[in-house]
């Protein structure tokens, strides 16, 4: 409360010149940089008035001239704008889904109606994405109050739902939603509703503080370090995250696409007309969380547009031998929180000579982008393979080139962070003990470095960053010193290729016996437990958009090969990898994807995330310095006000480099 006051500021500002800080990093939500905003404005006055009051010298106000502030965005409720992300918003989506997927099984056993309330007072982020990630009924938000006559509209659509077989309703509220004339919407309001309108056995339950609890996710963990690792030149700025890039904006929503997706999947009526064309999903290679997510957007998706969705099951094996069968809008229903691939998979393995007349979508990893390839350089041979074509990546690895992100990724990411803390946590008490754990990964070191980073390991050994004997040596050594203090544990993450000859056994054994005396080892093997489990609500959401922008672009695409009554698609564009580049969700083709790539170790030849490395040596104790020169580059985004219609003001997304946005 102090720092309300200019006196209060006037204590904070002697502090920090007599402490010779020139750069404050303010964490935290609207309040916080209200008041880092004011503060910056004040600062040379300050500065005066202390000179003025003898309280410090002209010298040290010369030396304190400039205050150099970076905002670094805290806040569960994801209500800053021009960022895609805030710190605590992805834990707390964690908090939400694991309360939904334990009230799912028994409203389903009990075939009842649930209205679950989460927090979003003035913004409905968490209310819409928690919505979208389990395929609520219905999501009531403050941005979006339901159109007038939704009561009737919210019992038929529960009421249809019912009669279609379902077992469950879900029905998410923003604790500030409330109608067009502005009265609120609580969730005790639309329980009476149900039961008495529709007689459904319902429950409530609101979450509260619950949201704000718990340990952080991987993904929050690594938003501080990437948005830390951005230094900006200029005086006053904030930090915040767009895709995976540090953005920066002056201190002073993409509500729109969250929202659209919703309502197109919450669309249950079919249209009259239909394109009759085939569209079929098929998943390749291993299975991993997110996947089914995909598949039941896809699906959905291209039933509102008319299409003839195919299921293909087992794979390109399935394929071949014509395990392809219709599937439906409710035969999707529940897929969003399923881990694994509920249509089955397989690893590519032969080739994929299949001369179908269908459209064909593929999933996962190098299994599907190789076969990917291969149809396209078979249409030269094959007029039947002169299709569209989408790969949508999706496997733990993160190693598919044109996608900076793949489906599957972070709920293998989590597993791994989570098990290393509980891992560190059993040593807590005991004598002096490091860890090794292999991660997966193939040749990528994706998995290894961002656990790495999330978990705080002192070192992490992966393929793209070389290493040989003289950095074991000097890792044991650092270790051995750091031994010697009050820290009593040590963690080392393997990626699991990332060397021949230096194995997870090999290291164990260096660093049990350069340890001797002062610290013990203890390995693990992590193993398949990184593929399985329920998806995170990051790959549920990744996936629920990945399948939905697939079958949207294949929709487009076939409107513009349809020649003469049929298909035919042979250009580099019409086969193309969709994926997250930066900031957007983009179509690369294929064929261009060829130069990108390590074909013998199956990773991208340049990776994003290799340039994050150096800051865990820094925050592992290391005595190195950090080139920031490269880490500082981001883009300077310039906002206009724009005008926007009632009910939605939107955050306004970021421009290109050094454009203004209207």
């Amino acid at each position: 409360m102090d720092f309300r006051a200019r006196e209060g500021r006037m204590k904070a500002a002697l502090n920090l010149v007599k402490l010779g800080i020139t750069n404050l990093c303010v964490i935290g939500g609207d309040g916080s940089l209200t008041g880092a905003n004011q503060f910056r404005k004040e600062w040379a006055t300050l500065l005066v008035d202390l000179v003025k009051s003898g309280k410090i010298t002209d010298d040290e106000a010369r030396k304190s001239s400039h205050l150099n502030i970076v905002g670094m965005v805290g806040s569960i409720d994801n209500d800053f704008c021009g960022t895609d992300m805030t710190i605590g918003t992805d834990s707390a989506l964690h908090r939400i889904i694991e309360v939904v997927d334990a009230i799912t099984t028994t409203a389903q056993s009990h075939q009842r109606t649930f209205i679950l309330e989460v927090m979003g007072r003035h913004c409905g982020y968490l209310a819409l994405v928690t919505a979208l990630a389990c395929g609520a009924d219905w999501v009531f938000i403050p941005e979006m109050p339901p159109d007038e006559g939704w009561e009737g509209h919210l019992c038929r659509r529960l009421a249809d739902q019912r009669a279609r077989g379902s077992r469950l309703n879900v029905i998410i509220v923003a604790e500030g939603a409330m109608d067009r004339g502005g009265n609120p919407i609580s969730s005790e309001d639309i329980k009476k509703l149900v039961e008495k309108n529709l007689g459904f056995d319902t429950r409530t339950t609101v979450l509260g503080h619950v949201q704000r609890g718990g340990t952080p996710s991987a993904f929050d963990r690594i938003l501080v370090v990437m948005a830390l690792l951005a230094t900006p030149e200029t005086p006053a700025c904030v930090v915040s995250l767009s895709g995976n890039q540090a953005v920066r904006l002056p201190l002073m929503e993409s509500f729109e696409n969250n929202w659209n997706t919703y309502k197109m999947l919450a669309h249950i009526n079919p249209p009259d007309t239909k394109s009759n064309i085939n569209v079929a999903i098929v998943n390749i290679g291993a299975p991993c969380a997110g996947m089914n997510a995909a598949v039941r957007s896809a699906v959905r998706i291209g039933i509102i547009q008319g299409h003839n969705m195919l299921a293909v099951h087992d794979g390109f094996e399935g394929l071949a031998q014509g395990k392809i069968e219709p599937i439906t809008w409710t035969g999707v229903s529940g897929w969003t929180g399923k881990g694994g691939s509920e249509l089955g998979t397989k690893r590519y393995s032969n080739r994929p000579l299949l001369l179908l007349r269908m459209i064909i979508r593929m999933q996962d990893e190098y299994s599907a982008y190789m076969g990917g390839l291969e149809l396209v350089q078979g249409r030269d041979k094959y007029e039947e393979l002169c299709i569209p074509m989408v790969v949508i990546p999706a496997t733990v690895s993160n190693n598919v080139p044109g996608s900076d992100f793949s489906i599957g990724a972070d709920t293998a990411l989590n597993t791994i962070t989570s098990t290393c803390d509980r891992i560190k946590q059993s040593a807590a008490g005991t004598k002096r003990r490091v860890f090794i754990i292999e991660t997966a990964g193939g040749y990528c070191g994706y998995l290894a470095t961002m656990a790495g980073l999330a978990a705080g390991a002192d070192a992490a050994y992966i393929y793209e960053d070389k290493f040989g004997i003289r950095d074991l040596e000097m890792n044991v050594e650092h270790l051995v010193q750091k031994m010697k203090t009050d820290v009593k544990r040590g963690l080392i993450l393997r990626n699991e290729n990332c060397n021949a000859n230096y194995t997870t056994d090999f290291i164990f054994a260096l660093y049990s016996e350069e340890g001797k005396g002062i610290f013990d080892c203890r390995k693990n093997v992590l193993g398949h437990m990184q593929q399985g489990g329920t998806p995170t609500p990051f790959d549920r959401n990744f996936g629920t958009k990945m399948g939905s922008k697939a079958v949207l672009w294949i929709t487009e695409k076939l409107k513009e090969v349809y020649r003469h009554g049929r298909i035919f698609a042979n250009t580099p564009d019409s086969a193309c990898v969709l994926g997250m580049k930066k900031r957007a969700l983009t179509f690369q083709p294929l064929a261009e994807l060829k130069e990108q790539t390590d074909f013998e170790h199956r990773i991208p030849k340049t990776s994003w995330w290799l340039k994050l490395r150096p800051i865990m040596k820094i925050l592992a104790k290391y005595n190195i310095s950090l080139d920031t020169s490269e880490h500082a580059h981001m883009e300077h985004v310039i906002k206009k006000r724009v005008s926007m219609p009632a009910p939605l003001m939107k955050k306004a997304s970021p421009a290109t480099k050094h454009e203004e946005e209207e």
